[in-house]
């Protein structure tokens, strides 16, 4: 197993989902609810449709890489949704009732599960003297509710979310303003994530290290010719 030196380091930045927390398991189950709650409430079969729009392989029950179920806010994802009940032939007058009453946030809490102990994990960071931070195309309130829930809200200098106006992955803007922040120059910060615009938002914002963890939608052959370091998971730090 590859060791990382994190000597000279001061920040370590982590995507969220799919580097901390398993990302099938929380939006896979909300996908499948999301499309069935839309079918019901529009009375189409929406399901396929929805799938195919948002990246879901509902055979595998998968995320695929790249797919904007993976990086896109919210908002964003709504909209989209709300398309794909209009290409399905639901009238423009019951659009949006239909999104009303299926839409919903995943329970950042009940479907969270971490990819490693995060506690010890962290601990051993803050113990390096490092900051810790977090980017993420998730909303701030449900980001807020799993690092807390995990007990680490605490040890987290920072974080950037998806609805807090700054420019999304892969633009280096989400690195660029948490280095600001917590007054730490860019080539002195670790990237870690799990998709190719976590390496490439890294790279972009001239991250010192970048790193690639195949604990997410995709693997390490994809992540390689992008990252500097791949590993199996955040557990693989130490």
């Amino acid at each position: 197993m590859q060791r990382i030196n994190l000597d000279g380091y001061q920040l370590i930045i982590f995507d969220k989902d799919g580097t901390l927390i398993d990302f099938h398991a929380m939006w896979g189950g909300w996908m499948r609810d999301v499309a069935a709650r839309l079918e019901a409430s529009c009375q189409l079969p929406i399901s396929q449709l929805l799938f195919a729009s948002f990246g879901y392989d509902s055979a595998s029950r998968r995320v695929l890489p790249g797919a904007p179920l993976a990086m896109t806010p919210m908002a964003t994802l709504r909209s989209m949704a709300g398309e794909a009940l209009r290409e399905a032939g639901c009238p423009p007058s019951r659009v949006e009732s239909a999104l009303h009453a299926a839409w919903h946030i995943p329970d950042p809490v009940a479907t969270a599960r971490p990819l490693a102990d995060l506690g010890a994990l962290f601990g051993e960071l803050r113990a390096r003297d490092m900051k810790i931070a977090v980017a993420t195309t998730d909303d701030r309130t449900p980001t807020e509710r799993t690092l807390a829930a995990f007990g680490v809200a605490a040890m987290v200098n920072t974080m950037i979310c998806a609805d807090d106006g700054v420019t999304p992955k892969p633009a280096p803007d989400m690195v660029l303003a948490i280095c600001e922040r917590l007054d730490v120059p860019p080539l002195r910060t670790v990237m870690i994530g799990d998709t190719v615009a976590d390496m490439q938002m890294g790279r972009a914002a001239g991250s010192g290290l970048v790193i690639g963890v195949a604990s997410g939608i995709s693997p390490a052959e994809v992540l390689a010719p992008h990252a500097d370091v791949i590993l199996e998971s955040v557990a693989d730090l130490f």
